[in-house]
């Protein structure tokens, strides 16, 4: 309740595909909703790394929706990458 961030991330990760079906039965009511948004604070915001999985771990209305701020954590996220490797790159 009352959070100012509401984070998700991908349920089944590459090379665990075999446990899908289990980790989705599990993690279903843990799916970030519009319900589940309405318990955050007003201005809270959704994040997620990207790729989601819509209509399992977010619904299409979370994740499109004025409280998603998933792209701009994508492209923070690029910044951040090309940043890393120059400092690599120097070495």
């Amino acid at each position: 309740r009352d959070a100012d961030i509401v984070y998700t991330d991908v349920w089944v990760s590459m090379g665990f595909e075999d446990e899908a079906a289990d980790r989705i039965k599990t993690l279903e009511p843990y799916q970030v909703s519009e319900k589940l948004m309405a318990l955050a604070k007003p201005d809270a915001k959704f994040m997620h790394c990207l790729p989601a999985y819509r209509e399992k771990e977010v619904t299409g209305g979370v994740i499109d929706g004025p409280q998603s701020i998933v792209y701009d954590e994508a492209e923070n996220r690029l910044h951040a990458q090309k940043a890393a490797m120059a400092v690599l790159m120097k070495k």
